[in-house]
């Protein structure tokens, strides 16, 4: 066999790995999920909730993936067993989480390519003709070929290595991604529009709409209820226990300042995530008032491609941009997503890279491939247990989000917690004399707190606070 030891490279610097982490954070969940959150949920008392489980739940989740990975300096799937040999099973839980999520988000990647494809060639206006995203995705060769194209240019990046690939390919697009998302949410704010019934809207008007917490009808249980879309939203946003962080945290250099570099982390993920909902919210307030904020999923494929219409020309142009940076997005979350299950592989089989990405790649592309037909010839309705009902691409987003993924991170808050002690990590954390000004809530978050949490989430995915 391989031996792929010789060949586990690393991030060149702190930079990159925070490009590389931020990257995989920075994905479709903060360009569509966030704003509808922040749109459905009180607009600023949203937005001071989220910014509270950031410093505190989502930081100490996102310091505790990375340095046990930098300690054991393993994947996903071997990692937990090097920390207790008992807790093996852990492993496999942040191996098959993004093996499951994988190909359903190149099927969404492709879905962002098309679009990308439709408004590059200036036929923007098709996007939004009555039933033309459902019409796409029920398609046959449409949907598998784009996703295709998805997939190979994910596999490319991940092929080419860490620093060859992952990090050269973030330095690249992130800053390409914060200057595009910056561009439309500073146009936002000077747009206007007047409706049929003669009302006109600002983008100013829809940033106060926002930004200002809003508490009519708030009450204890809708307040709660807030709360745990707040931590779901910044459970999905930041990547954890899909096993990205503990595969990036392998490759983390020991002179990186660690908590500095999760700091970084999270300022920078949910800056993004605030300015996506700047971006959206005003846009969509202007052209469709309160209630087109109602759209959920379908804001970015639907809601979205009305409002750019509407701008003739130039909405086409700003369709193509927007496009592109969603596409840009995507990718660099996908790309982490392969990371972290070729980095499994070879740590756990100890295949080489190329062995590794070419067999999990085309693993995962079959799987895709049934997914994509999930809408024609494989198509079913199932009620999922929150009441909600979906298609296989969403049974494997309930499955992966909504039950594997906390259950994932409350069995490893209680690894780090109770079995291995908090110590265990805050030694990685400040293994080159860092100071950790917030050991103390660090150590109460991951004993107790997140667990709590972590358990309040899980409940909620099965309808209790429904």
């Amino acid at each position: 066999m391989e031996n792929t030891k010789s060949e586990r490279n690393s991030f060149t610097g702190s930079i990159g790995f925070v490009l590389a982490a931020a990257g995989s954070a920075v994905g479709l969940g903060n360009i569509w999920r966030f704003p509808y959150f922040a749109a459905k949920d009180g607009g600023g008392l949203f937005l001071f909730i989220y910014l509270i489980f950031a410093l505190t739940f989502g930081f100490t989740l996102l310091a505790t993936e990375i340095a046990i990975g930098r300690k054991t300096r393993e994947s996903p799937l071997t990692a937990y067993k090097k920390l207790n040999k008992n807790w093996a099973f852990l492993g496999f839980f942040s191996f098959i989480i993004p093996f499951i999520i994988y190909p359903y988000y190149c099927v969404i990647g492709g879905w962002v390519l098309k679009y990308v494809v439709t408004y590059v060639s200036g036929m923007g206006s098709h996007a939004v003709q009555n039933g033309y995203f459902n019409s796409f995705i029920s398609g046959y060769w449409q949907p598998l070929l784009f996703m295709a194209i998805f997939s190979i240019l994910s596999f490319y990046i991940v092929y080419r290595g860490v620093e060859n690939g992952i990090e050269k390919f973030s330095k690249i697009l992130m800053p390409i991604l914060v200057v595009i998302i910056l561009f439309i949410s500073i146009y936002t704010m000077f747009i206007k529009n007047t409706d049929s019934n003669g009302v006109t809207r600002t983008g100013f008007q829809g940033l106060a709409y926002y930004l200002i917490p809003n508490f009519e009808g708030l009450t204890f249980r809708k307040f709660l209820l807030i709360c745990l879309d707040a931590m779901g939203q910044l459970f999905y946003s930041l990547s954890i226990a899909m096993g990205i962080m503990i595969a990036f945290g392998s490759y983390m250099k020991k002179d990186v300042n660690l908590g500095k570099s999760v700091n970084q982390i999270v300022l920078f993920d949910t800056l993004i995530a605030f300015l996506a909902g700047l971006m959206i919210i005003p846009s969509v307030y202007v052209f469709k008032g309160v209630d087109g904020m109602s759209a959920g999923s379908s804001l970015m494929f639907v809601s979205l491609p009305e409002i750019f219409n509407s701008l003739g020309i130039f909405g086409n142009v700003l369709g193509a941009i927007f496009f592109i940076m969603v596409l840009f997005a995507a990718l660099t979350s996908s790309v982490s997503i392969l990371e972290a299950i070729v980095s499994s592989m070879m740590d756990r089989n100890k295949w080489s890279r190329k062995k590794s990405a070419v067999i999990m790649a085309g693993l995962t592309f079959i799987v895709s491939i049934i997914v994509c037909l999930g809408y024609n010839l494989f198509f079913f309705d199932i009620k999922l247990p929150n009441g909600s009902k979906g298609q296989l691409l969403d049974l494997l987003d309930y499955t992966s989000n909504n039950i594997l993924m906390p259950v994932t991170s409350l069995l490893t808050c209680i690894l780090v917690g109770w079995i291995c002690k908090p110590k265990t990590m805050t030694e990685e954390i400040t293994l080159n004399g860092e100071k950790f000004r917030r050991r103390g809530l660090y150590v109460i978050m991951v004993k107790v707190i997140a667990p709590a949490l972590l358990f309040i989430l899980l409940l909620t995915s099965f309808g209790v606070f429904g």
